[in-house]
């Protein structure tokens, strides 16, 4: 059937609920929503099921949440795995715990047992949870930093981390299949949980969730002694971070923490803010005013599901709050945690960090000084999760820190996806550890840049929306494939790696070799000055991405370097 046939079904079929024909029948003459709603239906991408929340197949709704979960049960019972269970989580979005009980009951009437968390809950401790149940899968309720009218569904596989091939094209496969929503499987909760399919899950997965955390801590000791002397302002910008984030703080010894009133509550409206995403300078007013209130040393932020952090951090010199990078805080993590465990003689044999492509090459110069592997992966947490299992398959080696650029880390193995509230605490404890020293973790970053070299990255999207902006991002992405640059910011390029052709292309002596990762429609420059790009389309909204960075003898001389790169790049 065509988009306008499936619209009909829609507006027609008894088995739709009268306020979603209502919804439709209301965009009559509004052919162009009609068919952004219906030509095509959600597709996993890096964050898995994600869309504008309403009605039709390429929206978020009832209707393709249990698709998907129907597709996912499909799954799992070819595994023979429904003795194991799936665990599910959500976040304070629109319609999350209504999809969740969704989810949770279409499970159920497969036979299948649930594990439904009986409140909203960080997406990194459903993570957790997986593996602390011995579950087959997981689902999350989240569309993590997107605007307020999205939402969306990840999944997760036993390992705890995202789901990746085979089982995500499977997955998918299966969910294709569930092309009549009438024949979805679905049970009333009082049946499927009198059957002991329908459990609730809470404060014992949060007890040892937050036992794993603190143990990520190297100097509690410090903490304790000058903790009293940091003002800490937080904001979950009505997210799921406020509890579990504040809980790991006081457990630890901090005791001036202020929480943005403001944006304290959970609200799917996100009434503050636009965006409630920290990589968004217009997020963060509520949170520096406070803190210029309260002369607070740093300032922190999680986004809705609280896998992300970002921050800002008061510099002494001018008085004023700098704002710090996803790469930024995350070498200022990865340092402290192989600088001390190296101090301390607790680093374990054969030590790694792994980063994507498109994060900071600081990272790999702090893993050369402490003799630890550095690992690269395509975008995407999960493929960070992925190494952490290979490193325990193989016995190669032993994970300690993992960062993206897009303001996600994680360190210890107690997940497989990034967590902002391991992030919180460790940050803070880098800024205990500094301010007995004197200084701030704007110093810390300063010297960081005058051990390793003035590293600065960038970000720039360009967002396409619709069937239409679809085609454009795909276009605009083989244009640069078929006429490849030969200089970029005023850098040669060196070398071309075509991540979607598994190949990697030495300009100046033509040989061509592997990239050694997974397909993906990315294209990245190896350029000259230690400098690169990377572009590629978003996997979780209509953006097309490039990604960059450069190495400057100054701050000043890497500011000027990225701006000259990233106006290239841009250019039409």
């Amino acid at each position: 059937m065509d988009y306008r046939e499936i619209y009909e079904k829609w507006c027609t079929d008894p088995f739709f609920s009268e306020e979603t024909k209502q919804e439709l029948k209301a965009l009559e003459g509004n052919e162009a929503e009609i068919q952004d709603r219906f030509y095509c239906p959600l597709t996993f991408g890096t964050g898995g099921l994600r869309g504008i929340l309403g009605a039709g197949i390429n929206r978020m709704n009832i209707y393709t949440v249990r698709q998907a979960t129907q597709g996912l049960a499909n799954y799992i019972l070819s595994m023979n795995g429904q003795e194991k269970g799936v665990a599910i989580a959500y976040d304070s979005r629109q319609m999350s715990p209504e999809f969740a009980q969704e989810a949770a009951l279409c499970l159920n009437a497969n036979g299948i047992r649930a594990y439904l968390f009986e409140s909203l809950r960080p997406t990194p401790e459903l993570s957790f949870a997986v593996r602390h149940l011995g579950c087959m899968a997981g689902i999350v309720l989240t569309a993590s930093h997107n605007p307020r009218e999205y939402n969306g569904y990840k999944v997760y596989w036993e390992d705890g981390a995202q789901i990746l091939p085979p089982h995500d094209q499977k997955i998918l496969e299966e969910v294709k299949k569930v092309s009549d929503f009438s024949k979805i499987h679905m049970m009333n909760r009082q049946e499927a949980a009198q059957k002991g399919l329908y459990r609730i899950i809470g404060s014992e997965i949060d007890d040892r969730y937050m036992e794993q955390l603190k143990e990520q801590s190297i100097h509690p000791e410090i903490i304790q002694e000058v903790a009293k002397d940091i003002k800490i302002v937080y904001t979950p910008l009505h997210g799921t971070g406020n509890l579990p984030v504040r809980r790991v703080l006081q457990e630890l010894g901090f005791t001036q923490v202020y929480v943005v009133p403001e944006q304290e509550s959970p609200d799917g409206t996100f009434p503050t803010v636009a965006y409630p995403n920290p990589e968004d300078p217009n997020a963060w007013k509520l949170a520096l005013d406070l803190a210029k209130k309260v002369d607070a040393d740093l300032v922190l932020a999680t986004d809705p599901d609280a896998d992300r952090l970002g921050c800002y951090a008061k510099d002494r010199k001018s008085g004023e709050y700098i704002s710090f990078t996803g790469n930024m805080s995350g070498v200022l993590i990865a340092e402290y945690l192989l600088r001390e465990q190296a101090r301390m003689q607790t680093l374990p044999e054969n030590p790694a960090l792994v980063e994507t492509i498109v994060t900071t090459d600081m990272a790999k110069a702090v893993a050369k000084e402490y003799g630890a592997a550095l690992i690269e992966v395509l975008t995407g947490f999960k493929y960070i999760g992925e190494q952490i299992r290979l490193f325990e398959e193989n016995q190669t080696y032993h994970y300690v820190f993992g960062m993206e650029e897009s303001y996600g880390c994680l360190a210890g193995t107690y997940a497989r996806d990034k967590d902002a509230c391991v992030a919180v605490m460790l940050l803070c404890e880098v800024a205990a550890y500094e301010k007995k020293q004197g200084k701030t973790l704007w110093d810390a970053i300063l010297e960081l840049y005058h051990k390793y070299g003035f590293y600065k990255e960038g970000l720039a999207s360009l967002t396409l929306k619709g069937i239409d902006g679809a085609k454009q991002i795909q276009e605009r992405i083989r244009l640069m494939r078929e006429n490849p640059p030969k200089a970029l910011g005023g850098h040669r390029v060196l070398a071309i790696r075509d991540y979607q052709a598994d190949r990697r292309e030495n300009m100046q002596t033509g040989e061509v070799t592997k990239t050694g990762l997974p397909a993906s429609n990315v294209l990245y420059y190896e350029l000259e000055d230690n400098a690169w790009c990377c572009v590629r389309p978003s996997g979780t909204e209509p953006k097309i991405k490039y990604y960059f960075g450069v190495k400057g003898d100054s701050l000043t001389d890497a500011e000027t370097k990225l701006e000259r790169l990233k106006k290239d790049l841009l250019k039409e």
